[in-house]
């Protein structure tokens, strides 16, 4: 047969340490070859590639240009960072080589200078790196949005002249500027409660609360969010496992004892790679000194990482957030309620809004408590609760934390959120959110709800990128997760977003809504038996979150019955839980009750709660998406009139992000 030649991108793979690994455990490292083989599957589909051999651990992969290559690389090593991230996984990681060059195609193998090259190329990267010849560099250095670090001209074997080599700086590595110096990234452990009196746990919860919201104001540094560090409360796991799984570079554990009105306070810092401590203090004062201790912990803490603090962030950590111990209580007792509680649980006159409301009577000049109860209230917007009676308390709790903080990332998170859900005007709410990253570039909470207005405005990529980095500072986080499935979905790589979606499902816990996301997702990629099967556990519940998910993906595999039953049972009145009016809209919608659908939407936008911008996207309004009152509402909401995806003309839907 004879040869035929091209240009392509050479990909190699190995798995680090492999050889240990098989001395180790022989059927444990093959079965991580084969894991690393699932992982790249769906990234081959989506970016073009082309498997041409297993090599032991490794793989060779070709691809029809540098950009995609590299694309599918970074993809790789992201899928792994949030593997390894997952609980009683065994962690490995993958080193990736690329070049660019003339090959030569013999059946279906590939021959030539440029597969020896790669080949070569690859064990330059680092464990769960990702290293590029100059040739890629040439191609892909202003398309990706990824920082390329030059190593040097690089003597490879069997290559004549050296060769110029880039790092790929991945984005939960490291974000600093070319060339810099790694930013250090810190996970704060939940402190124990040694008080006792164990009910005084929230004083412990509280500490941890706000040493992360303390550090998080440092730019030089990138602290783990608390959804993620809350998974290990209690744990038994090393100090190194716990590095590996959050990928930082140090962890700030401790304990708090509280008797009266006296405090003892032990810390330590710890370096993950030598378990050796960089610092560790023990404090014992009065309560009213908490501030102090908190503003010295993060001052020796940054001191410890060689961070140099601006002054602007030396006058933010120094500030005390209350000077009245009741309000302070208060706020840390509503803070561990809503971490508690999930959303579902979060209806009127929830445990968590009556401590952030008691913080507020105790110091009404309490910035954080009206940013953390309006952030509250308008998180649980539309899931028990209607806009119309959220709304004019959060504004009056936004405009009441700005008047007194108006440098609080929180305050400005909950700002945009209001003019987000509330005023629906966009660029206030990304001038908000942007505004609250700058002031803390660790706030997961601010990054999120700028990716979730970023898909809203079908501006996918730059949503992708928020998610991605709200993933890598809260790498347990789940909802981040869900909504970069469905920016997956609607920029076209429906593998990658069914690949993430069940890797989500197999650590959710049994979640109703990842069940009702990849179910759904099932559904529009043609796989009904798979949507089935994970639904049919719910079949007899009588909650409406159970019924919602399995009437809905039945209606979108054409079996309507349950979702005809259940809205007639919502129009009645006979559903006690909260369903908006928008979310009815959808079931209508699906039923191809076109009148009553839009009826609804109209009402929804009339009465005040204006929750379209959270639905418009789904399949199940394309049946009515060229209707002319369709497309005047969205033009009412400065929203846009077309779709990045293609309107489906046949059953078969996705629900809201």
């Amino acid at each position: 047969m004879a040869a035929t030649r091209r240009l392509a991108a050479i990909m190699f793979t190995d798995i680090a340490g492999y050889t240990s690994l098989t001395q180790a455990d022989e059927g444990g490292a093959f079965r991580l070859v084969q894991e690393q083989e699932k992982l790249v599957r769906p990234l081959l589909e989506a970016h073009r590639g082309r498997k041409v051999k297993s090599m032991g651990d490794g793989l060779l992969i070709e691809f029809p240009n540098a950009l995609d290559a590299v694309e599918c690389a970074v993809g790789l090593q992201r899928h792994l960072h949030e593997r390894n991230a997952r609980e009683g996984v065994r962690p490995f990681q993958v080193r990736v080589g690329i070049h660019l060059g003339d090959v030569q195609q013999q059946g279906t193998d590939i021959f030539g200078d440029a597969v020896n090259i790669a080949s070569r190329v690859e064990p330059i990267a680092e464990p769960g790196g990702v290293c590029l010849s100059a040739q890629v560099y040439d191609q892909v250095h202003n398309k990706v949005p990824y920082q390329l670090e030059k190593l040097g001209p690089k003597t490879l074997k069997g290559v004549q002249d050296p060769i110029d080599l880039y790092r790929v700086v991945l984005p939960w590595v490291a974000e600093s500027p070319v060339g810099g110096p790694t930013v250090p990234r810190l996970a704060i452990l939940p402190f124990a409660n040694i008080s006792p009196d164990p009910k005084d746990e929230y004083f412990a919860d509280g500490m941890t609360e706000e040493l992360i919201s303390v550090l998080s104001q440092i730019r030089g540094l990138r602290v783990i969010s608390r959804t993620s560090v809350n998974h290990y409360r209690g744990t038994s796991k090393q100090i190194a496992q716990i590095g590996l799984e959050l990928g930082v570079d140090s962890v700030l554990e401790g304990s708090v004892r509280k008797a009266g009105d006296q405090l003892r306070i032990a810390v330590q810092l710890i370096d993950v790679r030598t378990d050796e401590h960089r610092w560790s203090q023990t404090y014992d004062r009065r309560l009213e000194n908490v501030f102090a201790i908190q503003t010295e912990v993060a001052e020796r803490t940054a001191a410890a990482l060689k961070v140099e603090l601006l002054k602007s962030e030396q006058d933010s950590i120094q500030e005390w957030p209350t000077s009245n111990l009741r309000a302070y209580e208060s706020y840390l007792q509503g803070i561990q309620a809503w971490r508690r509680f999930s959303h579902r649980e979060s209806g009127p006159g929830s445990e968590a809004e009556k401590h952030f409301e008691e913080a507020i009577r105790e110091d009404p000049g309490f910035s954080a408590a009206y940013s953390y109860l309006a952030n509250y209230l308008l998180g649980v917007m539309g899931i028990t609760r209607p806009g119309r009676v959220v709304f004019p308390r959060a504004r009056q709790l936004v405009a009441k934390a700005l008047e007194l903080n108006p440098n609080s990332s929180d305050a400005h998170t909950a700002s945009g959120n209001l003019a987000f859900q509330a005023d629906l005007d966009w660029p206030r709410a990304e001038a908000e959110f942007r505004r609250a990253i700058e002031l803390s570039p660790s706030s997961s909470t601010a990054r999120f709800w700028y990716g979730y207005l970023l898909i809203n405005l079908q501006r996918f990529e730059e949503a992708k990128a928020q998610l991605h980095s709200t993933i890598e500072l809260d790498p347990l986080w789940l909802l981040p997760k869900q909504n970069l499935v469905w920016a997956y979905y609607s920029s076209g790589e429906l593998e990658s977003a069914i690949a993430l979606d069940e890797r989500l499902w197999e650590s959710s816990g049994g979640s109703i809504d990842v069940r009702a996301q990849l179910a759904s997702i099932y559904a529009i990629a043609g796989r009904g038996e798979d949507a089935i099967k994970l639904i049919t556990p719910l079949e007899g519940a009588s909650d409406l979150a159970s019924r919602g998910t399995r009437s809905v993906i039945l209606a979108r595999l054409g079996r309507p019955d349950e979702l005809r039953i259940l809205m007639e049972d919502w129009d009645r009145g006979r559903i006690p839980e909260y369903l908006s009016l928008s979310g009815a809209a959808v079931g209508y919608a699906l039923l191809g009750e076109k009148e009553k659908a839009l009826a609804l939407l109209e009402r929804d936008f009339r009465e005040g709660d204006k929750l379209l911008w959270n639905g418009y996207q789904d399949l199940a309004f394309d049946a009515i998406r060229d209707d002319p009152r369709f497309i005047a509402l969205l033009r009412n909401m400065n929203l846009p009139t077309t779709l990045t995806r293609p309107v489906a003309r046949a059953r078969g839907s996705a629900p809201p992000a």
